[in-house]
């Protein structure tokens, strides 16, 4: 899902500015959680523009659809359509759009986003209520539909932002969401059904075609942001309950499975730098994979790493 009408705002309360002392959150886990905010937002799913060379080895990549649960696919929702290049894990994906696929100046290289969405309904009004009791009441709560290719627009998620109207950015957005019964409820949405009362997992969204490949999930991701574009999307993580910690030259964000680090860097160094991964088995070798100006490298071990050149 693409950033179609993300906005952004400059904040004081949880600005990076050499300390995040109120966006700082304690580690998040199922058994120990000590954080002031009750974490309800998890890792989704994320988006990184590249080069078109890149875009286009990605998308013929014989090497990508054997290691994961590799898709292109041409989306459509409302007057928007995009062509993505998805990899999907067993609760998190990530997808990669090159130069000028998308609209506006999200069609530039270095453009990015990221998606956290609830595990059960009704948190997503947890979310909006956190951001309001920081300060802010102007919010953009959105419904995302899809259309499956019949003109029929079926709901699909619920969403928070901040109102594009209202704040700038520069390359880097982030938004909330929750996924709606009537999505799951459609069978063209190949989904399964829910394993608890008011189920909204992503374990429940997504197939389990992940463990036909070696690819499990994405662990760690980097992204080079703007201050200003970090500044903005710390209220959503803390309202989020996420765990938040500065480290040199920026911040970590973790939810107990994936951590995102955002490097603090000025507007023309900005993108996604590397994606780490886990993998359904250890693997004895290490295999390099030149894709475009990209690198991965899978194994030794359950984990692999790929690593993003600017061109």
């Amino acid at each position: 899902m693409l950033r179609a009408t993300v906005g952004f705002a400059v904040v004081a309360g949880v600005a990076f500015t050499g300390t995040v002392e109120a966006g700082a959150q304690s580690a998040q886990t199922a058994e120990s959680r000590k954080s002031a905010a009750e974490q309800v937002l998890y890792y989704n799913h994320s988006y990184g523009v590249v080069d078109r060379e890149t875009a286009d080895a990605v998308e013929n990549s014989d090497f990508l659809r054997e290691f994961a649960n590799f898709e292109v696919r041409t989306t459509s929702s409302g007057d928007l359509t995009w062509k993505g290049r998805y990899l999907y894990g067993g609760q998190t994906y990530i997808e990669l759009f090159g130069t000028g696929d998308l609209p506006g100046q999200d069609a530039n290289f270095g453009s990015s986003s990221v998606a956290y969405s609830t595990e059960h309904d009704g948190d997503l009004a947890k979310v909006s209520q956190g951001l309001r009791d920081q300060g802010y009441n102007k919010l953009d709560e959105f419904l995302q539909s899809r259309n499956f290719g019949d003109g029929v627009l079926v709901p699909w998620f619920d969403g928070v932002q901040f109102p594009v109207a209202d704040y700038p950015y520069d390359a880097f957005g982030a938004w909330a969401m929750e996924y709606r019964e009537e999505y799951f409820s459609d069978p063209r949405s190949k989904t399964g059904p829910a394993s608890y009362p008011g189920d909204t997992s992503r374990q429940r969204y997504l197939p389990d075609t992940y463990k036909d490949h070696q690819m499990r999930d994405l662990t760690r991701i980097r992204f080079a942001v703007t201050e200003r574009d970090l500044n903005t999307q710390l209220p959503l993580f803390k309202a989020g309950g996420l765990d938040i910690k500065q480290v040199p030259g920026g911040v970590l964000v973790k939810d107990g499975l994936t951590t995102i680090q955002y490097d603090v860097v000025p507007a023309d160094k900005v993108g996604l730098k590397q994606i780490q991964m886990s993998l359904n088995a250890s693997v004895k070798d290490r295999h390099v994979e030149r894709i475009g100006n990209s690198t991965l490298v899978v194994g030794p071990g359950t984990s692999a790493v790929w690593t993003f050149d600017k061109p």
